[in-house]
């Protein structure tokens, strides 16, 4: 294993990730009488997405090392709790409005946004099949590629090249702990979100970088992340607050 197959192994699949992701908004026509697959791109935009990024994870496989598989129970419970303080604020803003408060602008800072407007499923309602497949492949999206490509570049890759003297990364054992490494990798991952989720993110960072460190193992990373992502999920189905997916 070669210095550039290897990170262009562990960097190309998020970058393409965040390439298709903008595609949407190339795609869109805001007019309410279009077609919804004309209106809102993103319903069929994310199943390619999900089916090149898995394509890519599937040819680039023999260049990721996964194990030792450890750590997997912390790994789970960190993931419930991550997202459990990801959505608080919004269950803490729904109390405040009830009881009077009137939403202001920095709110947002503290997660305090309303979250009704975002990728909403229900657009394709009128067509059971492709309700179901819409559904299916946001499912398939954030609980099975967003957790590898995330994880591969995050903790696989940026943790270790920011110690890689040499930019040998792949030398460097993964889970090694640096203070710089721990703010880099973890403040780069919350700007990446809104605003309104900086704090959630921020949070979910840090749980992150403990199971990484603690476990050394990239696998419980990346099965924090899809546990994570699937109880969030479920919620967003539950309570249509779209805005956090």
């Amino acid at each position: 294993m070669n210095r550039v197959s290897s990170t262009a192994t562990h960097v190309l699949p998020l970058l393409l990730f965040m390439l298709l992701s903008a595609l949407p908004g190339v795609f869109r026509v805001e007019n309410s009488e279009l077609p919804w697959h004309v209106r809102a791109p993103e319903h069929w935009v994310y199943p390619l997405q999900t089916m090149i990024c898995g394509m890519l994870l599937v040819l680039f496989r023999k260049h990721y090392t996964f194990g030792p598989w450890r750590g997997l129970g912390l790994a789970f419970a960190l993931g419930i709790a991550g997202i459990v303080i990801w959505i608080a604020p919004s269950l803490v803003r729904e109390h405040l409005v009830q009881n009077g408060a009137q939403p202001a602008s920095w709110w947002e800072w503290l997660g305090l946004a309303e979250r009704t407007k975002g990728f909403d499923p229900t657009i394709a309602s009128q067509s059971p099949f492709w309700f179901g497949m819409v559904v299916f492949f946001r499912f398939a999206r954030m609980v099975v590629v967003v957790p590898f490509v995330e994880e591969l570049f995050w903790r696989g890759f940026l943790m270790r090249f920011l110690l890689a003297e040499d930019g040998r990364f792949e030398r460097i054992r993964f889970g090694t702990h640096a203070w710089r490494v721990f703010w880099i990798v973890t403040v780069a991952v919350m700007l990446i979100h809104n605003t309104e989720d900086y704090l959630g993110a921020f949070v979910w960072g840090c749980l992150v970088y403990l199971v990484a460190v603690r476990t050394k193992s990239l696998g419980a990373c990346v099965l924090m992340h899809a546990i994570g992502n699937l109880a969030l999920g479920l919620y967003v189905m539950k309570t249509q607050q779209w805005g956090f997916w």
